[in-house]
């Protein structure tokens, strides 16, 4: 892994921390000397909790309330943490094909998704502006947000609009000097994508094992990849080598999307 010192004592708060992508991120920004604010639904105090050392802090977050994103961004603020980045991996998904699936399972996979992320980047990123923080702001998009798949028209639908919202914030906040950017997984070996293929094989009368293949063979690589391999982007997006990057949804799904 790269070594950024400019990343030492940068905070860094990660959402959607606890597992997959966001543990990786959090690791990896852990490694680099950043202090990380790991935030998520899993963990038990709502209150800021410092876990091994002066670097890293945990909390819960269900990023849909936005009342909760409010008492940690108070949290931050009143601890003298204002992030330097902001990371949101928290997602979730349904699998059902769109003329059977149910509206409660659209509306919650929306209202973590998208309006969480709004909810997030609105907050976050005004205590950015106001303590004059020039800094870095990464969602955790995904290819769906350029694709269409069968039986995931609520997460391909949030997800979309998830690139929506970075592209207006990264124009809104470039004379702030805050540079906002997606990341688009492709097929990554996570809990989440686990169940997917449970659910999905099930609709399709397919083992998950056999979904499994299919989604190597869709990969140019060969392989799927490892939530290192997307907390490597966001790594360099918060770096300094991304400095004239903002507005952009890059890919990393081993070619299997393109554009």
């Amino acid at each position: 892994m790269t070594m950024f010192p400019e990343l030492n004592q940068k905070v860094v708060i990660v959402i959607g921390s606890s597992q997959g992508i966001g543990k990786a991120v959090v690791d990896t920004f852990l490694a680099n000397h950043a202090i990380v604010v790991a935030a998520d639904i899993s963990y038990t105090t709502p209150q800021l909790q410092l876990v091994e050392n002066q670097q890293y802090y945990q909390i819960k977050l269900d990023i849909s309330q936005e009342s909760e994103i409010a008492a940690v961004n108070q949290q931050l603020i009143e601890n003298q943490l204002i992030p330097d980045v902001l990371v949101d991996v928290a997602g979730i998904s349904t699998m059902d094909f769109l003329v059977q699936s149910q509206t409660k399972d659209f509306d919650r996979t929306f209202q973590v998704n998208t309006r969480g992320a709004y909810l997030a980047l609105k907050y976050f990123t005004k205590t950015m502006i106001e303590h004059q923080k020039q800094g870095r702001v990464i969602v955790i998009a995904s290819q769906a947000g350029k694709n269409g798949y069968r039986g995931m028209a609520a997460y391909v639908a949030s997800k979309h609009a998830v690139l929506g919202l970075v592209k207006t914030l990264a124009i809104e906040t470039a004379a702030n000097q805050i540079l906002v950017n997606a990341v688009c997984p492709g097929i990554i070996e996570t809990e989440m994508k686990q169940r997917e293929r449970v659910e999905g094989g099930s609709l399709r009368g397919m083992s998950a094992e056999a979904v499994q293949q299919e989604d190597i063979s869709q990969v140019p690589l060969g392989r799927t990849g490892l939530p290192q391999d997307v907390a490597n982007v966001v790594l360099f997006l918060a770096s300094p080598l991304a400095s004239y990057m903002t507005g952009q949804a890059i890919n990393v799904t081993g070619g299997m999307t393109m554009h």
